[in-house]
């Protein structure tokens, strides 16, 4: 029986707009391209999203990538504010599955910053029973060592649990360690899905 939702946060409650961010930051295509490809596609990135690496740390490491653009690194990364944004639904969909009877949390890559400078796109925590994000356990997924703390501090069991992320790789190790797995694409196909789920525990 299925007694616990767990979600990701980037592209599935929140809006990760990185692309969007950059362009209302003055950044042409071509500029944007090259400030991805030395921060987010780089292996930096995930050391910094689970603070192995500083927030000066990362950006000398991605500016190590691309000397040329130093400054508009810089300027590209000072403030993310506006970068995350909440989805319209998260909070009414969190609540509602608090009212019928599940337990909700969060289990997400979240760096620091984008914890202190996004915290409005954090509006749905209030609502949930609580969850890990990378930069305070040190981890990321989809290490299976971030699953199996996770259930371990909740005490909660994989059979009883739904893990909802948007990247396939993650939903995969929840499932090899004995989550129901459901891969984000849409709000509507979810609750489709968490429908049929429920039906099959009816």
């Amino acid at each position: 029986m299925i007694k616990n939702i767990v979600f990701d946060i980037g592209n599935v409650l929140v809006d990760f707009r990185l692309k969007e961010f950059l362009a209302e930051k003055g950044f042409d295509a071509p500029m944007i391209k090259r400030l991805l490809k030395a921060s987010v596609m780089s292996p930096y990135w995930e050391q910094f999203e689970r603070a192995d690496i500083t927030e000066e740390e990362a950006m000398r490491a991605f500016v190590s990538l691309d000397p040329e653009i130093e400054k508009e690194l810089s300027e590209a990364f000072s403030n993310i504010h506006g970068m995350l944004t909440i989805r319209e639904y998260a909070v009414p969909w969190i609540r509602s599955l608090k009212e019928a009877g599940y337990r909700v949390y969060y289990l997400s890559n979240y760096s620091k910053k984008a914890y202190d400078e996004c915290q409005d796109s954090l509006a749905f925590m209030q609502y949930t029973d609580g969850g890990f994000l990378s930069f305070q356990q040190r981890m990321t997924k989809p290490d299976p060592r971030m699953y199996t703390s996770f259930l371990e501090h909740f005490q909660l069991k994989p059979q009883e649990s739904v893990f909802i992320d948007d990247t396939e790789q993650n939903v995969a190790v929840a499932e090899s360690l004995g989550f129901r797995g459901i891969v984000f694409r849409s709000y509507e196909d979810v609750v489709k899905q968490l429908e049929e789920l429920k039906a099959e525990n009816a």
